[in-house]
């Protein structure tokens, strides 16, 4: 503070007088721009799965009639990536907690990228199956892992905005792919869905090249005794140095070491390794972590259920049984699905944490009920009539639409975000795995069994059975969910644990909140009047 800023004594009562600039709110510290950028590159691992599921949606055409296949197969060709990808969120937890989160990151990248290259060389279906096992692997570690990574590196005061990239990236994967298909329809059958499939190596050789320079997870390093180095990366990615060493603390705590140790290396003990994690977690869990294992694998398995993966990967089936017939036509559709998709989740992405997770995650919701509602209506008057209805037809292109954009609003992002920030620190990896496994099951069952499932109940009862599913889900997520922005990583576990009581818990954290601020400042009077 410049000397004329200063305060100064009143002559007459010899109190301390203040300039007027002191009575000025805080300034909102700037947004750390190192780690959006760490944030940014571990996110873009997140792409490779959003192509691959773009992609297959458009390549499936191709690849059915190259190779005649039956529904089944292309169902099974399209739906197992998502159960081959449980073998790699669930080996994901283990490898992160050992070579630390950047380099399980970098495999994850190999792993892809040999996946792609051995789906763009299939000479047969078999042979195209093992490459999509090999890629689902490389998926499912990149599911788990860049959500972890993001969370533990974001400040608290924009953790939400950070964390929501890996969702950003999916979309813009998705729409990268269904670009891809549109751009390669015009080779010949033979050709085009292998370019198709095989492309998608290439952004892996530079994701893993430039994930390399970032710093490791500051919490790894800490769980590992790494004190010295967490500190110098909290110093370069938290909004302040007061929020670093705050940041630290709190690490410390929950791995168990003494706030006052600040040699460079510490010895931590085995639990903090992984040791005992699936006990903590599924045999013996507190009350906190049974309520946070709930809602975790429960956000996921809502996501799936209420039809996302159906949509994405099918919507050229959807559009050709709404009446575009023409593969063009359908597949010039679904790029409009995926540019919905990417807009509206970069939209959620600025209001995270302006809005919370809550108020976005129920609106979002509230929203997709009300479109696939309406699609089925669409569909189904499509499926009785003997001419082409183009209201119809725009209806349930715009339902279309208009599902994505609530989903990715809120359900898209909220979903990751969520379950990577309430974990304590030695569950996370873990329990964001069993997150994961319960996501991928829940859309490898349904992408597996849509087309069989359409011809059993009609195209149009298929989305009211996910208009039910997600009017089920709005239930558990206002039941059961409390809301979690501006909470650092370290407090959520003081927020769960009385399932549906959560208001009256946060009422009580407040509370406590206040009368510590109150005491600091009732403290801090005390020790100026004192000095004065």
């Amino acid at each position: 503070m410049a000397d004329h800023q200063k305060p100064e004594k009143d002559g007459f009562s010899g109190r301390t007088t203040n300039d007027i600039a002191d009575f000025d709110p805080p300034h909102k510290p700037k947004r750390n721009k190192f780690a959006l950028a760490c944030s940014l590159l571990a996110s873009m691992i997140s792409i490779l799965l959003g192509y691959d599921g773009g992609v297959i949606s458009g390549a499936s055409i191709y690849i059915k009639d190259d190779f005649k296949l039956s529904d089944v197969k292309v169902e099974i060709l399209v739906g197992t990536l998502s159960l081959y990808s449980l073998v790699g969120s669930a080996a994901a937890g283990r490898t992160s907690d050992w070579i630390g989160r950047k380099l399980t990151i970098v495999f994850a990248s190999g792993i892809f990228f040999a996946g792609a290259l051995l789906m763009g060389f299939s000479t047969n279906y078999a042979f195209l199956m093992v490459g999509r096992f090999v890629a689902g692997i490389g998926v499912g570690y990149a599911l788990m892992i860049a959500p972890v990574y993001t969370a533990e590196v974001a400040p608290a005061s924009s953790r939400g905005f950070l964390t929501s990239f890996p969702e950003v990236f999916i979309n813009v994967g998705i729409l990268i792919g269904y670009i891809s298909n549109y751009a390669f329809s015009k080779l010949p059958t033979h050709l085009g869905w292998r370019f198709m499939l095989g492309i998608g190596a290439v952004p892996s050789v530079f994701l893993a090249i430039g994930i390399l320079v970032m710093p490791e997870s500051p919490r790894w390093l800490v769980m590992q005794g790494r004190l010295g180095e967490a500190k110098r990366v909290l110093d370069k990615i938290s909004d302040s140095l007061e929020e670093s060493r705050l940041r630290l603390a709190d690490i410390k705590q929950a791995a168990g070491i003494p706030e006052e140790c600040d040699d460079e290396i510490v010895s931590v003990s085995k639990d903090h390794h992984g040791e005992g994690v699936w006990r903590d977690l599924l045999l013996r869990p507190t009350p906190s972590v049974r309520h946070v294992l709930i809602a975790a694998v429960g956000i996921h398995f809502f996501q799936q259920a209420s039809g996302i993966d159906s949509v994405v990967l099918y919507s050229p089936r959807i559009f050709e049984k709404a009446g575009i017939t023409k593969d063009s036509d359908k597949l010039l559709a679904t790029v409009a699905v995926g540019f919905t998709k990417t807009l509206f989740i970069l939209v959620a992405t600025f209001w995270l944490d302006k809005i919370g997770r809550r108020k976005l995650l129920l609106s979002s919701i509230g929203g997709m009920i009300v479109s696939l509602v309406l699609l089925g209506v669409g569909l189904t008057i499509i499926d009785h009539s003997d001419k082409k209805l183009v209201w119809a037809i725009a209806l349930c292109l715009t339902m279309v639409l208009v599902y994505v954009a609530f989903f990715s609003i809120g359900m898209g992002p909220i979903t990751w975000v969520y379950s990577s920030e309430i974990f304590p620190l030695r569950l996370r990896a873990q329990g964001c795995s069993m997150g994961v496994a319960a996501n991928r099951v829940t859309s490898g069952v349904l992408s597996m069994t849509f087309l069989s499932l359409y011809k059993a109940i009609t195209i149009g009862g298929v989305f009211f059975l996910f208009a039910g599913i997600a009017l089920v889900a709005f239930v558990f997520f206002y039941t059961l969910l409390p809301e979690t922005r501006g909470r650092t990583l370290e407090e959520m576990e003081e927020l769960f644990g009385t399932f549906c009581n959560w208001r009256t818990t946060m009422k009580e954290l407040e509370k406590n909140k206040v009368e510590k601020i109150q005491g600091q400042i009732q403290m801090g009077t005390t020790t100026t009047t004192k000095n004065n």
